[in-house]
């Protein structure tokens, strides 16, 4: 089963049963660290971002079945139609957004002055154009409260074939312009790179 309208979505013939992933877990874990590292741009002190893809989405999901030790494909088809809407199609970027605070003092003191901040992330290309981030429909309700935020936010940018230029000349800028939280951040070559075959059509069969 795919999701409709989604042509990179995740079925269950793309997740190995347990035994198979775990004899080919550590060099597949390396794998994904890499990809990660390429993927991942930290804006600041606080706030990471790590732009999702379908390889990212299909190692969540084979850690969650490895983790809670799921076997049937009922189990797995729930977590595909959780995780599915989080793969980017042509034209699109979808970023997971961690806030990473650690200790009650600094959740406490954070969290309640960055309400909004899932909407107030940019890419910022050349022209000057600017993208604003949405927040991800199928997750937002979860995460969106009026009087403290998640530590968690799953983003969605859209950009129009004309920018897929500007975007490849660079630089490109990632920033938040919060009222209580304002950095920006170059996008490096690499990750650049990497977000490119997101945003450009798939190469046909």
């Amino acid at each position: 089963m795919t999701v409709p309208g989604r042509s990179r979505a995740l079925t269950l013939d793309d997740i190995e049963d347990l035994r198979a992933y775990e004899r080919g877990r550590a060099e597949y874990r390396r794998t994904i660290i890499e990809l990660k590292r390429r993927r991942r741009v930290a804006v600041g002190p606080i706030v990471s971002v790590v732009f999702e893809n379908r390889e990212t989405v299909r190692s969540q999901i084979q850690e969650m079945a490895r983790a809670e030790r799921m076997v049937s494909d009922e189990q797995i088809q729930t977590e595909l139609d959780v995780y599915n809407p989080l793969i980017p199609e042509p034209g699109e970027l979808s970023a997971t957004m961690f806030i990473e605070l650690t200790g009650e003092h600094a959740l406490r003191r954070w969290l309640p002055r960055l309400v909004g901040v899932e909407r107030a992330v940019v890419l910022e290309l050349p022209g000057p154009v600017v993208v604003r981030a949405a927040p991800e429909a199928a997750h937002e309700e979860a995460l969106t409260r009026a009087e403290v935020t998640a530590s968690v936010h799953y983003l969605r940018f859209g950009l129009a074939p004309e920018l897929l230029g500007p975007f490849a000349a660079g630089p490109v800028v990632l920033a938040v312009d919060h009222p209580e939280y304002a950095e920006r951040a170059e996008l490096p070559d690499e990750t650049r790179a990497e977000l490119l075959t997101d945003l450009r059509p798939d190469p046909a069969p």
